[in-house]
């Protein structure tokens, strides 16, 4: 099971960590995804995690802005997203998969519930 936390409201250009807790398994061998869906739009991935901590992002507009990272004593993967905009308002999800990241929602077994994330002024 997956519990995602810190989303919220904030002001464009300011920062936001969301955090994706995996429960009742060890983190160590699973890699996190993270995916957003705004209203009206096909969920997307926005980065991704492996089980080896090698992080890569999908979507050229977050890079240099979000990063991803994990810390397996905590069970826990983090999406630090800086210098927000906009455009990255929607729904974010956390989903894991075994050991290796592909940028298709589909391939991922487990999902977090979604955290709202709104950039607005």
């Amino acid at each position: 099971q997956l519990v995602e936390s810190g989303g919220g409201l904030v002001q464009p250009g300011g920062s936001l960590t969301l955090s994706c807790t995996m429960s009742g398994i060890r983190l160590d061998n699973y890699a996190i995804g993270w995916f957003r869906q705004a209203p009206g739009q096909e969920r997307e991935a926005v980065s991704c995690i492996r089980s080896s901590g090698d992080g890569t992002n999908y979507v050229d507009s977050v890079q240099g802005r979000f990063t991803t990272s994990r810390d397996n004593a905590k069970n826990t993967a983090y999406l630090q997203m800086n210098s927000l905009k906009p455009e990255d308002s929607g729904v974010y999800y956390c989903a894991a998969r075994y050991k290796f990241c592909v940028p298709i929602a589909v391939n991922f077994d487990d999902w977090g519930q979604g955290t709202q994330v709104t950039v607005s002024s």
